[in-house]
């Protein structure tokens, strides 16, 4: 049957010697047998799809019976219920139990162990509370397995201290346990060539003042080296080497080449470095190691809470953190590590069954190939008459809507949500995050239906998914600018796209090689941007799930040919045809604005707050001592109703507590506890011409101190320079009436001695001196939470401080 005459103006205007274009062959393919073709691309696209999804996986953990020099994740676990029996922050007689045990595995093994018990100051930019600077007392475990014929050293590292509030199953029990089960394996097996030295840090989670410590002063860290760092932000998920060091290409070789599971991208190592987030590897980094940073990050719910416990742990990820650590500890064991030395970043991401690489300076001439092919795409279609110069203008231009309106939507849906359920906003990500991320994504591809079905018909496939490619391109170019890492994501799809459609252009259109060329354009998309849609969810939580949806539009835009062989064949129909084909047209947004709403009303339904599943909340007490007036706190910006029982509006309270840092927390009267400040003890008080040389000791008065903290009221003296037991520390001043502060971790029963140099103002200079301990339980007019409301994963929950002036 002949295709039916279309009216005038419903044709591309002529060009000398080229028929006019009808509305059904505005497409890059027209296929004979419409519903086969979609159906087979659709199958064809599902399957890479699935690939990739299995592909990031975990594995599934070995027995305890494995062999001897193979990493079981059942042999790790048993250490991890050790370490993670109770929460063990440091300085605390439960750190003290796991650095027991740990030292006793490495012994066990026939390592040579040592426990460096040293003082260190931070590293990175955790603290900002102190004013000046924040230290730690810390006693990081070290062990060495000696090389046949070093060429330097292979560093494995992660922390055993937890926070205070929790056990630390995941964070980081996850990392120690799978050091110790790493050694094992390697001390079953052949010696390495190179030593390989096992860093198991302490007070990591209050200021990574153990791996600054170990970085800085250990002799075995004198020459640098290689380091592994091992981490857990959550409790399930695929492994991701998520951080490397500067021009890391041929780190990023050896991973690709040695670790069992390589799910990495550059895209994440970009952000990552732009983020002021830290783990123990920034110190590391800070001292010119080289090396690789790991986690897995799902499960995002537990992090930092009572609940991350060992029987939270998906094993399938520990046994692929030990898989991949065991891997590139032999492959860095027997690698001339003088010969890692590079001059550039690769840029790389992964793929079923591997990682594909290739060096970054070939982003920039990437881009500009990609643009350059879109442009002949848009040249060629309206050589053709696919297209008319203003269609592909328009098609450009209408391509942004689904760019702008997805984020949008995501944002609105999680708005949604949590004002049904506020809790939420407490969270990193719900409990059970599954169906609110596949309705965002649900939410995405209705946007992208939606838009499609009411655009096709007027601008044509051809012209929509030109202008799908351009947003790609520029995306790239984008990204090629700001961070290069992640160009990749669109430029390699509109690279692809576009020479898909010059592919289908040079063929027969009804033939089934455009279909086969526009559905290995699609293929190419879903390899590259699932992965990335999948693992921003748990990298960002649902409160930026809209990143998520816009790299889903992303790969929609990417596969428009492919979503085009869904619809009827564009154009042409009139009367009750025009109809029919319009509806038919709509049953894909349909379909899919239901499933989001549904899913979204799935996952409200399943993830209700219980006692398995509690609410979190954020309290605090502190106590000053000197006036006898005390003080509820809390972070939460809209308090849960129990929270909203101790505090009411916001208050500043950096004048009193200075050690809790700057900015307004929620704040309501408290009855004042019989509970003593820390003791300042003056040691001595000399001057010298125009200075005044302070030195004192403080002193906590009360048990389980985990951190003290003093300040100089600047109102009254000029701090010159300070030191703290022993070691000098930055003078940095920050507004407020205590401009000068340390803050010190762990800190030993017999206090820790502070000498200032000081430049007084006044006749006395006033110093505020705070200590801080864990636990509410037996203070006056405290409420004990319902068995539905827990505590937020925060450095400060259920925090009792008590602080007093004292003049000198």
């Amino acid at each position: 049957m002949g295709v039916p005459p279309t009216r005038p103006a419903d044709r591309a205007p002529a060009r000398p010697g080229i028929p006019p274009t009808r509305p059904a062959d505005r497409a890059l393919s027209r296929p004979r047998r419409r519903l086969p073709a979609a159906l087979a691309a659709l199958a064809a696209l599902l399957a890479v799809g699935a690939g990739v999804l299995v592909d990031l996986a975990t594995p599934a953990p070995r027995p305890a019976d494995a062999p001897a020099d193979a990493f079981s994740a059942e042999r790790a676990y048993q250490n991890v219920k050790v370490i993670a029996a109770r929460p063990h922050v440091a300085g605390s007689a439960a750190n003290d139990q796991v650095r027991e045990h740990v030292v006793g595995v490495l012994r066990g093994l026939g390592l040579e162990t040592e426990v460096q018990d040293t003082v260190a100051p931070e590293a990175g930019q955790l603290s900002g509370a102190a004013g000046g600077a924040t230290l730690a007392r810390v006693r990081n475990v070290v062990a060495r397995l000696p090389g046949t014929d070093p060429t330097g050293r292979v560093f494995l590292v992660a922390h055993y201290d937890s926070v205070q509030s929790g056990p630390g199953g995941n964070d980081d029990a996850a990392g120690t346990s799978t050091v110790l089960e790493v050694a094992r394996a390697l001390a079953a097996g052949p010696r390495p060539r190179n030593d390989v030295v096992l860093v198991l840090t302490d007070a990591e989670e209050a200021c990574l003042c153990g791996a600054a410590g170990f970085a800085a002063d250990h002799p075995l860290a004198a020459d640098g080296g290689v380091v592994l760092n091992l981490e857990a932000r959550g409790s399930t998920g695929p492994v991701i080497m998520f951080e490397t060091s500067r021009n890391n290409a041929k780190l990023v070789e050896a991973f690709g080449r040695a670790a069992p599971h390589p799910v990495g991208t550059s895209f994440a190592v970009e952000i990552y470095r732009a983020l002021p987030n830290d783990t123990d590897f920034t110190a590391f980094l800070d001292r010119r190691f080289v090396g690789l940073n790991s986690a897995y990050i799902d499960g995002g719910a537990v992090y930092h809470t009572p609940l991350d416990v060992p029987a939270a742990m998906d094993r399938g990820s520990l046994q692929m953190h030990g898989d991949n650590a065991l891997g590139l500890a032999r492959e860095f064991g027997r690698t001339d590590l003088r010969d890692l030395g590079s001059d550039h970043d690769d840029t790389y991401f992964p793929v079923p069954g591997g990682l594909v690489r290739y060096p970054g300076w070939l982003t920039l001439p990437l881009t500009l190939v990609a643009l350059l092919a879109v442009g002949a795409l848009g040249w060629l279609l309206r050589r053709r008459g696919r297209a008319t110069a203003g269609r592909l203008a328009a098609g450009a231009g209408l391509a942004l809507v689904p760019v702008v309106a997805a984020p949008l939507g995501a944002w609105l849906l999680w708005t949604a949500v949590t004002t049904v359920r506020p809790g939420y906003a407490e969270l990193l990500d719900p409990y059970r995050p599954v169906w609110y991320r596949l309705a965002v994504v649900a939410l995405a591809a209705a946007i992208l239906f939606t838009w499609y079905a009411l655009t096709r018909r007027w601008a044509g496939p051809a012209a929509l998914a030109f202008g799908g490619l351009v947003w790609l391109a520029l995306f790239g170019v984008l990204l090629a600018v700001l961070v290069p890492g992640g160009a990749y994501l669109t430029t390699l799809p509109a690279l692809a796209g576009a020479v898909a459609g010059l592919a289908a252009l040079a063929t027969r259109r009804d033939g089934p090689w455009p279909v086969l060329a526009v559905t290995l354009a699609g293929a190419v998309a879903v390899v590259i941007l699932l992965p990335t849609v999948v693992l921003l969810f748990p990298a960002l939580g649902m409160g930026m799930g809209g990143v998520a949806a816009l790299f889903a539009v992303l790969l929609g835009l990417a596969a428009l040919p492919v979503v085009d062989l869904l619809h009827p064949q564009a154009g042409g129909q009139r009367g009750l045809g025009a109809l029919r084909a319009r509806r038919l047209g709509a049953l894909p947004a349909g379909a899919a604005a239901l499933a989001a709403v549904v899913l979204a009303g799935v996952g409200l339904a399943v993830d209700r707050f219980d006692a398995a599943h509690p609410v979190p909340t954020h309290l605090m007490y502190a106590l000053d001592a000197g006036t006898g007036t005390a003080r509820w706190l809390s972070h939460e910006d809209d308090p849960q109703p129990w929270t909203d029982g101790f505090v009411g509006g916001k208050a500043d309270v950096s004048d009193d507590f200075p050690g809790l840092g700057d900015g307004e927390l929620r704040a309501g009267p408290a009855p004042a506890a019989s509970l003593p400040a820390p003791a300042l003890e003056l040691l001595s008080d000399t001057r010298s011409g125009d200075q005044r040389v302070l030195r004192v000791r403080v002193v906590p008065q009360r048990p389980g101190v985990r951190l003290l903290s003093l300040h100089v009221d600047t109102s009254t003296a000029t701090v010159r320079s300070a030191t703290v037991a022993g070691r000098d520390v930055p003078v940095k001043a920050r507004d407020g009436r205590w401009g000068f502060g340390v803050v010190f971790h762990a800190p030993p029963v017999e206090g820790v001695e502070v000498t200032l140099t000081l430049a007084p103002k006044a006749g006395q200079v006033n110093l505020r001196a705070m200590d801080a301990s864990d636990g509410l339980g037996g203070l006056p007019g405290f409420r004990a939470r319902p068995a539905d409301v827990g505590v937020v994963g925060s450095h400060s929950s259920e925090m009792l401080a008590v602080a007093r002036t004292y003049p000198l």
